[in-house]
Order: C-alpha cells, then sequence, then structure tokens
C-alpha cells in the first residue's frame, strides 16, 4: 500500500506543476506547489483506502484540502507568495473528472432511453455522479477556504 500512496504523491506533483505552469509562478514555487499537492493527494488516497474503515471520497477530500490550504498558507511566506499560487495549483489534481463524465454521460442516456426502466437506471447513475462531483467540489471550496479565514494574519502579510 504504500508503494501505491508514493505513487499517488507523485503523479499529484507532476499535475500540480503543470497546473502551476499556466499562471507563471516563481521557480522556488514549484517545489511547494508538487509537496502540497502530493501531501494533499495522498493523504486522500490513503484515508479512502483503509482495508476496513475507508472514508468516502467527499470528507476524505474535505480533509485533504483543508491540509492543501493549511500547508499553502504557511509556506506562502518562504516564496513571499499569496498563497493561492500554491493552493489552486495542489487542489486541481483532485477535481473529480470521472464523476463529471459519467454524470453527463448518464444525462445524455436518458435522452436516449428505450423504457422506463433503462429510463430510470440512467438517471440514477447521472443523479448520483452529479452529486457525488458537485459535493467533492464544494468539500474542495471549503476545505481550501477555511485555513485563509483561521490565518488571516499570515494569508494576508505573505507578500509584504
Amino acid at each position: 500500500m504504500l508503494t501505491e500512496i508514493l505513487q499517488d504523491a507523485f503523479f499529484a506533483a507532476i499535475a500540480a506543476i503543470g497546473f502551476a505552469a499556466i499562471s507563471n509562478p516563481p521557480r522556488a514555487a514549484y517545489l511547494y506547489c508538487a509537496l502540497i499537492a502530493a501531501a494533499g493527494h495522498s493523504l486522500r488516497y490513503a484515508m479512502m483506502s483503509v482495508p476496513t474503515h475507508g472514508l468516502h471520497i467527499v470528507p476524505a477530500t474535505l480533509l485533504a484540502a483543508l491540509l492543501i490550504g493549511f500547508m499553502a498558507v504557511l509556506l506562502s511566506p518562504r516564496c513571499r507568495v499569496p498563497a493561492e499560487t500554491f493552493l489552486y495549483p495542489s487542489l486541481l489534481p483532485m477535481i473529480p473528472g470521472i464523476y463529471a463524465y459519467k454524470g453527463f454521460g448518464g444525462l445524455v442516456m436518458c435522452i436516449y432511453r428505450g423504457s422506463e426502466s433503462t429510463f430510470s437506471h440512467y438517471f440514477y447513475i447521472f443523479a448520483s455522479n452529479s452529486l457525488t462531483c458537485f459535493f467533492i467540489l464544494l468539500a474542495m471550496a471549503i476545505g481550501a477556504t477555511i485555513p485563509m479565514f483561521m490565518m488571516k494574519k499570515i494569508t494576508f502579510t505573505a507578500t509584504r
């Protein structure tokens, strides 16, 4: 399981570096983005992968987003950049693309239904995946902003 967690952390770090490159941060920020994303994504993966009591993806995402938020706020003064420079690229690897894709696919299949039972099946797929996607995004937003409000002094003085 440790190798799977490290592999998950590695790929999250690579994705965060790619997302960070879009906003052109200072070179030192890339390392922090990678470390924060690796820590957050691997925490979520580990919490979901516990054999007997694994968490659902929504609360695991909330806790991982909290970790990402706290790390971004605490590490932002080291590079003298706003916490958002680390926060957003580190959160982007946790975007629930597969749930959005399956939700949209279920909606399209509802349109091409053959019978009422088929429609009900695909509507269930649409509703389940769309709600999961929505709540994951909500957990990411809440978890990432709570640390910024809790540590206002650090957040707003990081660039001074």
